[in-house]
């Protein structure tokens, strides 16, 4: 960033940054620690798709405003909503007592597995220090970012794709391999995070690996598609589906249409699909699963905070 944009960005009123969504195209999860978190090992990279995050200096007011989503009963009480907590933790960490003004323009589905709210957080974590006068810098934002959840430290990053491991604090920026299409499916219904562990840890409480999965993994075999293919896999993937086959139904479809990549983000519930360049995805796509199925592409930048006023 230059010192003209930085300088402006500072001055400006309101900072727009794009809060892309992500998918993980391998999650391993590790060891169980004494805390009751779990040790994983996920690769990340981020979508085109996008909410639209806005923060606005005001007087003294603080205030949050959704927009973009059907069901009002999904966003959750204010307090809750994590790009609410990331704007309080940073006004914490700064020692600033500020007014602001977030608003959000959502179009990442919720409960998915895709970090809309992650990536939601990390956005108002990036715009609150391009506006500030002493910036806290990346390494403060990261700390910020892990007390809030696994995906927000790389979503809060200028990386598009990254291994992670620890509780996701702990990241390697790869360069991203070459954009493809992606068709996302969100079911009709979601999957609890907690629950997903519960499930996950039943049958495997013995048979977690616990080495240094981490050093299996080079930057070489994760720099094209034929690698990453290689190494591709989700450990949520088939507990979720024992309980809701449909997951099952619509990575198949997905393989059907041609993607060489089929699989389920995170936790659940979307799943997606890595298609080759050539692939017709819009007429393809249309008959995979019960409604609309998303079509984006994969990520080879972040979008940088942007001045409005």
């Amino acid at each position: 960033m230059t010192n003209a944009v930085a300088r402006s960005l500072r001055d400006a009123r309101t900072v727009e940054v794009q809060a892309q969504a992500k998918v993980n195209l391998r999650l391993r999860i590790l060891a169980r620690e004494a805390s009751g978190f779990h040790q994983l090992e996920t690769l990340l990279l981020r979508l085109d798709l996008s909410d639209t995050v806005r923060v606005r200096r005001t007087d003294s007011t603080r205030s949050l405003d959704v927009s973009g989503v059907a069901d009002s009963a999904a966003i959750g009480p204010t307090d809750r909503n994590l790009a609410w907590r990331a704007a309080m933790a940073y006004c914490d960490a700064a020692g600033s007592t500020d007014g602001f003004a977030i608003e959000l323009e959502k179009r990442i589905p919720i409960g998915g597995g895709l970090g809309g709210g992650s990536a939601d957080a990390g956005a108002v974590l990036r715009a609150m220090d391009a506006m500030a006068e002493k910036p806290l810098g990346v390494a403060a934002l990261l700390r910020i970012a892990y007390t809030l959840g696994a995906d927000v430290p790389f979503l809060s990053s200028d990386h598009a794709y990254a291994l992670a491991w620890g509780r996701g604090e702990r990241l390697l920026a790869l360069k991203p391999p070459p954009k493809r299409q992606v068709v996302l499916v969100v079911p009709p219904f979601g999957v609890n995070t907690a629950e997903a562990y519960s499930w996950l840890a039943a049958p495997r409480a013995s048979a977690i690996p616990v080495g240094d999965a981490v050093g299996a993994l080079t930057p070489a075999s994760l720099a094209t598609w034929k690698g990453i293919l290689a190494l591709a896999a989700n450990d949520f993937e088939a507990v979720v589906a024992t309980r809701h086959p449909a997951i099952t139904d619509l990575i198949e479809q997905l393989r059907h249409i041609g993607a060489f990549i089929a699989m389920m983000s995170g936790s659940g519930s979307a799943v997606f699909g890595i298609m080759p360049t050539s692939a017709p995805v819009t007429e393809q796509s249309e008959g995979v699963g019960a409604g609309p199925a998303l079509l984006t592409h994969t990520a080879t930048r972040v979008e940088p905070p942007v001045p409005l006023d």
